[in-house]
């Protein structure tokens, strides 16, 4: 059986942009399979010596329900007012009235100081088993002028009435010990009921200054 070469140049790549693609017996060769995700912005919240931020289906044009599988947070540049402070995440099913849903999570952090010592390991200190109180996003965050943490949050079909919540965080520090360090969490929201609330609150202090992204995932 002979092999023919393609040229490159003889593929019409334009309508399949974006898309899984595969050959077929037309003049340029390719069509699209399957359509391409896409990351849709919903809402975006900056802080300014904020008490905290919070995201609730169907306030402020906040969609969380089930219109979406996947919502993602991204937080950026996110400064404490406080020195040393950990950022909290927790969830409500009742609007935003409480925020109180009992959790089950892990946490490993990677650190590297200034001075060149370094640390890795889980830390029981940070994790939940079965708590309601807010679950560790940033820890030890320093707050002088050219401190901030950023970190990505995914949450996982929060409007099933069937299955719990299942959440995964990672993000790097600028810790108050004068070193970056690296987060790895994961857990769910040990609930059938729909998540509808979200919020982010320094256990002390305000959030001085920060944006929190809102994304759903086509």
């Amino acid at each position: 059986m002979a092999l023919n070469k393609l040229k490159f140049n003889s593929l019409n790549v334009t309508p399949t942009a974006g898309k899984t693609i595969g050959f077929n017996s037309s003049a340029d060769g390719l069509e699209a399979t399957f359509e391409g995700g896409a990351m849709t912005f919903i809402k975006k919240l900056t802080a300014s010596s904020s008490s905290d931020l919070s995201f609730v289906n169907g306030s402020s044009d906040v969609v969380l329900d089930s219109t979406y599988k996947e919502y993602v947070f991204t937080l950026n540049n996110i400064h404490p007012s406080a020195d040393s402070v950990i950022l909290g995440l927790n969830f409500s099913t009742d609007g935003g009235s409480n925020y109180n849903v009992t959790k089950t999570t892990t946490f490993f952090r990677a650190f590297h100081s200034e001075a060149d010592g370094t640390s890795f390991g889980y830390r029981d200190d940070q994790d939940l088993a079965q708590g309601t109180g807010d679950q560790t996003v940033m820890w030890n965050i320093g707050n002088g002028n050219d401190e901030a943490s950023c970190s990505i949050v995914h949450l996982f079909n929060p409007s099933s009435t069937t299955f719990v919540k299942h959440f995964i965080i990672r993000g790097a520090d600028h810790a108050a010990s004068d070193g970056p360090g690296h987060r790895f969490i994961a857990g769910y929201c040990n609930t059938t009921s729909a998540i509808n609330g979200v919020r982010f609150k320094f256990a002390s202090g305000n959030i001085d200054a920060g944006t929190i992204t809102l994304y759903g995932i086509n």
